[in-house]
């Protein structure tokens, strides 16, 4: 927000980026709030030109507005905002409140806003052609189908610790021509409730997270899942806590934990790596009790897929490419054991060190990756792993039928 002590530092930094590679080779968007006045009946364009005034005290002139509103802007409204904030008119762009972001492209496209940039840059383009996009906008205003997912977390006070996550499930509705409806449930509600609260859904999801706080929760949901055939998907600690169910209900471990959760476990089948090399080449050990700074698995990583399994068959790959954000991994030590009793790992590292991806035996759709599938989903493209989740939940809704 123009004006505000938070905003300085980054407003003076497009300053002076501008200035370093030319104004000629940068270009200012704005954007602004034309609010809607009931009682007079008219939108009022006075925050705008103030916004922009603070601005170009900066020095910052903008060369496109758009102008967020809940009501149509008229003509000579846009006129008026031209006139005083010094931006050609045709740039002085309206946008209405739409009934979902995917329209947004196309209202912009309407009013020429790609058109003027390509102009403003002096590129070579041809006409836009927004048709795959159209085709995104249909299928999300225009489901076929509906499904119910119950997503069980940790943080549902604040489901923006889960706006990737949920946009993901939104892509893969779009994907798949359905309508996605997330019911949200907080893990330690499991823990006091139990699993009624999941009866009814067509599929479950547990995403990540960190800490023993509503750990048990989340076991609870993905035996639930397990023992009642419900499709299951399972990321980062979802992916431990399926191991952790699987130790205790299958294997008969019943103390079976992470370290992360219970250092004293005797059957640690999730713990951290706990041998790594520096920038020397030499082997640096360290447990639960050292300086855990730095020890992270972070950002894009290979994974080898098993050919014929599920995730195999979602992705359509011997190789994929995904993003990490863990510091514990499953034992490899207790893995054997785990194999023994039918946990299947479908996914690993390159080296083949390390578990990426696990399914249960006996299901028809029982996934879980220790990496973040939901940071390379895109509304055109969707996933192919939150996709092929939303179907096996469309095909559980018909079977209830």
């Amino acid at each position: 927000t123009v004006g505000d002590i938070e905003s300085q530092p980054f407003l003076e930094a497009i300053r002076q980026l501008r200035f370093e590679v030319g104004a000629k080779r940068a270009m200012l968007m704005h954007l602004t709030l034309v609010p809607y006045i009931a009682t007079a009946g008219e939108t009022k364009t006075k925050p705008t030109q103030h916004s922009v005034k603070e601005l170009r005290s900066i020095g910052l002139q903008p060369d496109v507005l758009v102008c967020r509103s809940d009501h149509p802007i008229d003509l000579s409204s846009r006129r008026k905002i031209a006139q005083f904030t010094n931006v050609e008119e045709r740039a002085v762009i309206a946008l209405e409140d739409a009934d979902t972001i995917y329209r947004i492209p196309g209202i912009l496209h309407a009013q020429g806003l790609d058109d003027f940039v390509v102009e403003r840059f002096g590129l070579q383009c041809g006409g836009a052609d927004l048709s795959e996009w159209e085709a995104v906008v249909d299928a999300k205003l225009n489901p076929e189908h509906e499904v119910t997912i119950a997503m069980v977390g940790k943080y549902m006070e604040l489901l923006d610790a889960y706006k990737s996550l949920i946009e993901a499930m939104s892509h893969a509705g779009i994907s798949n021509r359905t309508k996605v409806n997330l019911r949200y449930i907080d893990s330690e509600d499991i823990e006091n409730q139990g699993t009624a609260l999941l009866e009814g859904v067509d599929a479950i999801l547990v995403p990540g997270g960190f800490g023993l706080r509503g750990v048990e929760g989340k076991i609870t949901a993905v035996q639930y899942a397990r023992e009642n055939k419900v499709p299951y998907l399972g990321i980062c600690l979802g992916m431990q806590v399926a191991v952790i169910e699987f130790a205790r209900n299958v294997l008969g471990w019943k103390d079976a934990n992470s370290t992360e959760f219970d250092r004293a476990s005797g059957h640690p089948v999730v713990g951290l790596i706990t041998e790594w090399e520096d920038a020397t080449g030499a082997v640096e050990i360290r447990t639960e009790a050292s300086d855990l700074g730095g020890t992270m698995r972070l950002g894009a990583q290979d994974c080898l897929l098993e050919t014929g399994s599920l995730v195999h068959d979602c992705y359509a790959k011997d190789v994929i490419v995904e993003r990490h954000r863990h510091r514990y991994e499953v034992n490899n030590n207790l893995l054997p054991q785990l194999i023994e009793a039918g946990l299947k790992i479908s996914g690993r590292s390159s080296d083949g060190a390390l578990v990426e991806v696990i399914e249960a035996p006996d299901h028809p759709w029982f996934v879980a990756c220790q990496f973040h599938p939901e940071f390379t989903s895109t509304p055109r493209d969707g996933h192919p792993l939150f996709s092929g989740f939303v179907k096996a939940a469309l095909v559980q809704h018909q079977k209830k039928a």
